[in-house]
């Protein structure tokens, strides 16, 4: 137990990255307008981010480069190089630029749920805490700080939605069905796909390979790493899945923010319920706020080449882009809906993209010898692929149809 501890930290960096504000209102809506019926999508989910972040945690450790470096020096061709690396460049920086904002506003509507003095009609004073909150922890914490500091807020969050799940008092009949009785529809196929779409991201692909490549440095580690990912990924998995039965069992009929759940529940099921959910909220919220620019400072570091991480200036500065940007439009109420609608356009494109380039990676002998796909992950891979780029053509279809 003492060493599977003490190998704890990239893939719980990973669950609290997927586990965001994001998250919790795609798991909401699914409660509230399908009941438990779409938790089978959950658990595909759960199944599909396993199986490529298991590819990822291979690829880091054995070449110990993040997937940006080796993307960057296997493409031989600059006509195919570079706009891969440019369309990857914009997608992951200037998305996590545009979604940083969401993650700080979901955190400060939390806090604002406990102590409502925080916001003001001009001014977010809440989402100027979490962004101050967020910005120590990048600046002063090493890697170890910020495993340690995500590992706590994953446990708060874990524990706060089970207890709001345990009081809403789901069926249990009901919940058995929902997870095993797939039931797919033109109805909710839209949030079957936005479902998938929280849980397997490409930033984390990203995050992922290169924290478990400064984590463990030889294959020896290779066992531990797939336990601590296994692990990590159902956790997030039951924390999403109690999201939404509590969103099923709620009584509630509409839900227009992140907050609705945890204010419908006040009336229903006391106010302790609600309280325990906006405290899932907040940690949800400055998880997603760290890991966010984290990815794309990894990210931007690959694509650029340059040596060192968490103490350059240069990853420093994008890290800072990306949360100052985050800070500045959820305190001022400014809502980036353009740069969002660009951002899951790109995403949309670069989802699949990666997947694909992933799989093609992970089948490359002279990069990873022994420890290349086998059959079996390579039918799986391929099956992901084909998911990936059914989400990414229906989210950039969705975009394209409010333009």
């Amino acid at each position: 137990m003492k060493k599977f501890l003490d190998n704890i930290g990239p893939s719980v960096v990973l669950t609290a990255a997927f586990i965001g504000p994001g998250t919790i209102t795609v798991c909401t809506l699914a409660g509230v307008n399908f009941g438990f019926s779409l938790l089978w999508a959950l658990l595909i989910a759960i199944f599909t981010c396993i199986i490529l972040q298991g590819m990822t945690t291979r690829l880091g450790i054995v070449t110990q480069r993040g997937l940006s470096d080796v993307i960057k020096d296997q493409l031989k061709s600059p006509y195919v190089k570079w706009p891969v690396i440019v369309l990857i460049f914009s997608a992951i920086v200037i998305g996590n630029a545009a979604y940083e904002a969401g993650n700080i506003s979901g955190a400060s509507l939390g806090l604002q749920g406990i102590f409502p003095s925080l916001v003001s009609d001009s001014f977010n004073k809440g989402a100027l805490l979490i962004g101050i909150i967020a910005f120590v922890l990048l600046y002063f914490g090493n890697n170890k700080l910020l495993e340690r500091t995500l590992i706590a807020l994953v446990v708060i969050m874990s524990i706060s939605f089970i207890i709001a799940m345990v009081i809403t008092g789901p069926n249990l009949i009901d919940v058995l069905k929902g997870l095993l009785v797939p039931n797919l529809t033109s109805d909710n196929i839209l949030t079957v796909v936005a479902l998938l779409g929280t849980t397997v991201v490409p930033y984390n692909i990203f995050l992922h390979t290169s924290l478990v490549s400064e984590k463990w440095k030889d294959t020896t580690s290779l066992s531990w790493a797939r336990k601590e990912l296994i692990v990590a990924v159902l956790v997030g998995g039951v924390v999403s899945m109690s999201i939404l039965i509590c969103a099923a069992s709620s009584g509630l009929t509409k839900v227009n923010a992140v907050t609705d759940l945890a204010e419908g529940l006040a009336p229903l099921f006391s106010s302790f319920a609600s309280l325990v959910v906006n405290i899932g909220l907040i940690a949800a919220g400055i998880t997603s706020a760290i890991t966010a620019p984290l990815a794309a400072a990894y990210v931007a570091k690959g694509c650029f080449g340059w040596e060192k991480a968490q103490t350059s200036y240069k990853f420093r500065l994008v890290w800072m882009f990306i949360l100052l940007t985050g800070i500045f439009c959820s305190s001022l109420k400014i809502n980036p809906i353009e740069i969002i609608k660009f951002a899951q356009i790109t995403n949309g494109i670069v989802l699949p993209l990666v997947a694909i380039l992933l799989l093609w990676l992970v089948n490359n002998k002279s990069l990873l010898g022994s420890y290349r796909n086998n059959a079996l992950q390579n039918i799986l891979g391929v099956l992901i692929v084909g998911l990936t780029v059914v989400l990414g053509v229906k989210s950039i279809l969705k975009v394209i149809e409010v333009l």
